[in-house]
């Protein structure tokens, strides 16, 4: 079964993307604990071995996961199980089963089971029908059983990764081995109307290919449409909150300014370098928030999320310069250390 999964997994590496690509998710994807959008199967030390014993012809053994070592000799010896979970995996097996991990939190896991089931399903119908014919042709069942699974082995072993997923090391090796690496939604979701696809779906009777593309239009509207609302989110709160704030800063540092040069102080060149930066950054952001309306505007969700990234970038600046009591929204250093 294992063999079975590698190879529906390593066929469609590029659907089950697709399967999980909605516009949170491609957020979540890579960071932290959720895994990249490059799709590998982690199995372990102890099936690991086992694989590679069956490439070379036979299992014979299997590694035991030894014992843990707490450090207190009054506790008893608790056993270690042979696998990890290894959190930077998107597909793991973790102890007794297999968990496909990149499913976001808003979604229904019922698209990503649809795609398993049928993968999976079609991997084990051509497994059966080349043992059929083998044996039909006179092969015994053992033989042609060995031969077919050190050839599925072998062809689809280059999904297997036991490694860290973050590391940009993976990101080279799995373009090195051919894995699809399909970072964004709009990309992820070609996936699905591939004439792969297509047949795949009606082969086995589950969609259409009406209904598979339809799907692909309902997901990539509902994208569109996710980014369009994030866009003008991201506009009306840089608008309304943040630039009011910074421009009160901003007044407050030319008062301060001429306070001091009236005080008879002549050298007010920091504050005045200060009031230069803060000016300076807020034509960026009044530019940004124009340029991120005019991408929305000509339907262009990709260059409207790079351009939701300049605003930001403006933004998280200005909250380092601008003063604590003018700022209208939580500073960083208050969510992560002050709440």
């Amino acid at each position: 079964m294992i063999v079975a999964l590698m190879k529906a997994v390593d066929t469609h590496a590029d659907l089950l993307r697709a399967s999980v690509a909605t516009a949170g998710n491609d957020h979540r994807l890579g960071a932290n604990e959720a895994p990249p959008a490059i799709i590998s199967i982690f199995l372990g030390e102890q099936l690991t071995d086992v694989i590679e014993q069956l490439e070379k012809g036979g299992a014979s053994s299997s590694k035991a996961g030894g014992e843990i070592k707490v450090g207190v000799t009054s506790l008893p010896t608790l056993p270690r199980d042979a696998t990890d979970r290894n959190r930077t995996s998107p597909f793991a097996f973790t102890g007794n089963k297999f968990e496909f991990r990149a499913v976001g939190s808003e979604q229904s896991c019922a698209g990503p089971n649809v795609v398993l089931n049928t993968i999976v399903t079609e991997a084990l119908d051509e497994i059966c029908t080349e043992l059929d014919t083998a044996v039909a042709a006179g092969t015994k069942f053992n033989v042609a059983l060995q031969a077919l699974i050190i050839g599925l082995v072998k062809k689809h072993k280059r999904i297997l990764f036991n490694g860290d997923n973050y590391t940009q090391a993976w990101v080279e090796e799995a373009a090195r081995r051919g894995l699809p690496n399909l970072r964004k939604t709009p990309e992820a979701l070609d996936a699905i109307v591939t004439d792969k696809a297509i047949k795949l779906f009606g082969k086995y009777k589950v969609l259409s290919e009406v209904e598979v593309r339809s799907r692909y239009a309902i997901y990539k509207t509902a994208y569109e449409e996710a980014v369009v609302i994030e866009a003008r989110c991201a506009v009306t709160i840089a608008r309304t909150q943040i630039l009011p704030a910074v421009l009160t800063y901003q007044s407050d540092l030319a008062e301060t300014i001429n306070s001091v040069k009236a005080a008879g102080v002549q050298d007010v060149s920091p504050t005045l370098a200060l009031l230069n930066e803060v000016c300076d950054l807020t034509g960026k952001l009044m530019a940004a928030i124009k340029h991120v309306e005019e991408l929305e505007e000509g339907g262009k969700p990709l260059a409207t999320l790079a351009g939701m990234a300049e605003l930001r970038k403006y933004a998280d600046t200005l909250e380092g310069l601008v003063a604590d009591d003018l700022w209208p929204l939580p500073s960083y250093t208050e969510m992560l250390f002050m709440y």
